[in-house]
């Protein structure tokens, strides 16, 4: 018969040895999908998977910060430059002498 309390002890030590390594795989995957649906969506979501991750290590009691960005400063969004038309004056066409 399976020892489930065993299965779990088993876990979360596993867990808890790597934890700095799921949570570092859990911020690259905010990161990437912040990048195309923004942050201020995924950082909400890396704190809470960061604490569940300190709970299933038996760190529950621990409070993670949230995820330290980078200064990255965003792309500026420069206006197109409108080119106003050039205007071409009318020409007066003489048509060529008939002979």
């Amino acid at each position: 018969m399976v020892d489930f309390g065993e299965l779990k002890d088993k876990a979360q030590g596993l867990v808890a040895e790597h934890a700095d390594k799921i949570k570092t795989g859990i911020t690259k995957a905010g990161d990437f999908v912040g990048d195309k649906i923004g942050d201020e969506k995924t950082d909400p979501v890396e704190g809470k998977l960061h604490d569940l991750v300190d709970k299933a290590a038996g760190k529950d009691d621990e409070v993670t910060p949230p995820p330290v960005k980078p200064n990255v400063v965003p792309p500026t969004v420069v206006p197109p430059t409108v080119v106003p038309p050039t205007v071409v004056p009318p020409t007066t066409h003489t048509p060529p002498p008939a002979g």
